[in-house]
């Protein structure tokens, strides 16, 4: 079986880590992806180095700060399933970013590559707050498959490389769904994107269940996911599944070569966009 499912660790470590996904760890060129776990007063801090970064903060209050930018006590939600706009902060490369935490806090951080002229301060994007009002909320689907979907950083926000946006997927409803693969670099049609999704169930000990599957099917996986676990989707179609009185919730990074989200639909379900009437729910 693929090892696509990655686990946190039993503990944070020194840092507040708690979850690491790199390129050399994934198997693959763009996506990196971290979560902390931090106490109040706790900080931590990072070169961007090559990579943007994008913090969301998942839950709970921070002071963020970098080369040039200060943010005090930023953030609103303190837990995800309240179902609010997170606040974020965009980070380039070649700059540095410091987060300290003012109540407990639950922090993803999202990694791409960053551009190149990262270091000439005259090229690179400014370090900036997105704050709920600039997210935008989608309420996707419709019948057992709808959902709620804050676009975090799409492809209308600047950034070199990096998507970023959230999904809360009701119990009992599918999202990520009718099944979309997006692993080809042929624009206009499909776009080549990496990704991963961090999940966090609630109650916490229940699951989500995700298929991630190719045409071929020489990737054909049906994987049981727990409450703060992450999937890897190096390709293939990648639908997710939220049982009877679990809801759902995943965090989204997407990178490839070009910064455009492109999909296509599964042919054996793309009828679902357009049901027959006697089908519709």
């Amino acid at each position: 079986m693929t090892n696509l499912i990655v686990t946190p660790n039993p503990a944070p470590d020194e840092n507040g880590r708690l979850l690491s996904i790199t390129p050399e760890s994934a198997g693959w060129t763009y996506v990196g992806f971290e979560v902390y776990r931090l106490k109040a007063g706790e900080s931590f801090e990072r070169e961007t180095l090559g990579q943007e970064a994008c913090l969301v903060l998942l839950s709970g209050r921070a002071d963020i700060a970098t080369k040039e930018e200060r943010w005090t006590h930023v953030g609103g939600r303190m837990n995800v399933f309240e179902k609010t706009p997170p606040y974020s902060v965009y980070v380039p490369a070649g700059d540095r970013y410091e987060v300290t935490a003012a109540t407990e806090l639950e922090l993803a951080v999202c990694l791409a590559p960053g551009a190149e002229a990262a270091e000439d301060r005259q090229g690179r994007r400014p370090a900036r707050l997105i704050g709920p009002d600039s997210v935008g909320v989608e309420h996707r689907g419709s019948g057992s498959m709808a959902r709620l979907v804050h676009n975090i950083l799409p492809e209308s926000e600047p950034a070199d490389s990096l998507l970023v946006v959230e999904v809360f997927t009701p119990g009992g409803h599918w999202s990520s769904y009718p099944p979309h693969k997006h692993d080809q670099d042929a624009l206009p049609d499909e776009s080549l994107l990496e990704e991963t999704y961090y999940f966090r169930v609630d109650p916490e000990q229940g699951f989500a269940v995700q298929r991630v599957y190719t045409d071929d099917r020489t990737l054909d996986e049906t994987l049981v996911v727990r409450d703060r676990e992450a999937v890897l989707v190096p390709k293939g179609y990648h639908p997710v599944s939220a049982p009877p009185g679990y809801d759902v919730y995943y965090l989204n990074v997407m990178a490839g070569p070009k910064r455009v989200w492109k999909f296509r639909n599964d042919p054996d379900h793309d009828w679902l966009m357009n049901p027959p009437s006697s089908s519709r729910q």
